[in-house]
């Protein structure tokens, strides 16, 4: 029980990475938020496999782009659980896969501000509580293209590399208040979002990867739990990429 007496929120977490983490949490002690924008039923699925298991889960709604429903999710969360002593940063924002010169304005600058938006406003709801008790534990999910893009994906990089920039400023501010930051960044990992996609594009994807597979959910949890636990209480600032070592740093 890593993390008994803990209180998380895992933001997008009805599905995919976040509900992975949010099971792994609960399952380590912590006492979880489950947070949806949208499939309520979904999001509601987590906390009762989480309750099933022995552990303690709410489920709250908020669209993490919008502060003050933001507001209340922690308010809620606080309410029920306690105050929030790690928060992860999943919930994604959508956006199309096209070349740069079809792209419009628009739709790059909805996905990277809204990137921004959803941490943004979710680190500053619970950093005040956590300077005040002078600990915490912020994740930030990003992706490994935010240092290795891809073709199509130029919103998605430009968005992750500004969050990986925004991680290590807060790392660095926070520090002095015992708050640690940490991005953590997934590879191709097979989720509802890429399990659509073209069988001959993962097999190429697991062929270059050292360890001969893409990423489950869970492995990307695994890297979000350690980073939650004292284990890594001396670890701020890092972007560890969880991709089975295409990308090696």
């Amino acid at each position: 029980m890593l993390l008994e007496g803990k209180v998380a929120i895992v933001t997008g977490s009805s599905r995919g990475i976040g509900a992975a983490t949010a099971k792994l949490l609960a399952a380590n002690g912590a006492k979880v938020a489950v947070n949806y924008t949208r499939d309520r039923d979904r999001g509601q699925e987590v906390v009762a496999e989480i309750a099933k298991a022995g552990g303690r889960a709410i489920l709250v709604q908020a669209d993490v782009t919008v502060p003050e429903q933001v507001t209340a999710m922690v308010t809620k969360t606080e309410s029920d659980l306690g105050r929030v002593d790690i928060l992860v940063n999943n919930a994604g924002i959508r956006f199309p896969v096209m070349p740069f010169v079809d792209y419009r304005w628009e739709e790059f600058e909805r996905k990277l501000v809204n990137e921004m938006k959803a941490s943004f406003f979710c680190c500053q709801a619970v950093a005040k509580s956590m300077i005040e008790r002078h600990t915490g534990c912020i994740v930030n999910v990003s992706s490994g293209l935010s240092r290795v893009p891809g073709p199509g994906f130029v919103a998605h990089s430009s968005a992750k590399s500004a969050l990986d920039g925004f991680s290590k400023s807060l790392a660095q501010e926070l520090g002095p208040h015992g708050i640690r930051v940490n991005v953590v960044a997934p590879g191709l990992t097979l989720t509802d979002a890429t399990r659509n996609q073209p069988k001959a594009m993962h097999e190429a994807a697991a062929d270059r990867t050292p360890l001969k597979r893409l990423g489950q959910p869970e492995d990307i949890a695994g890297a979000v739990l350690f980073l939650c636990t004292d284990w890594a209480r001396f670890i701020t600032g890092t972007y560890l990429p969880v991709c089975g070592g295409t990308q090696m740093i």
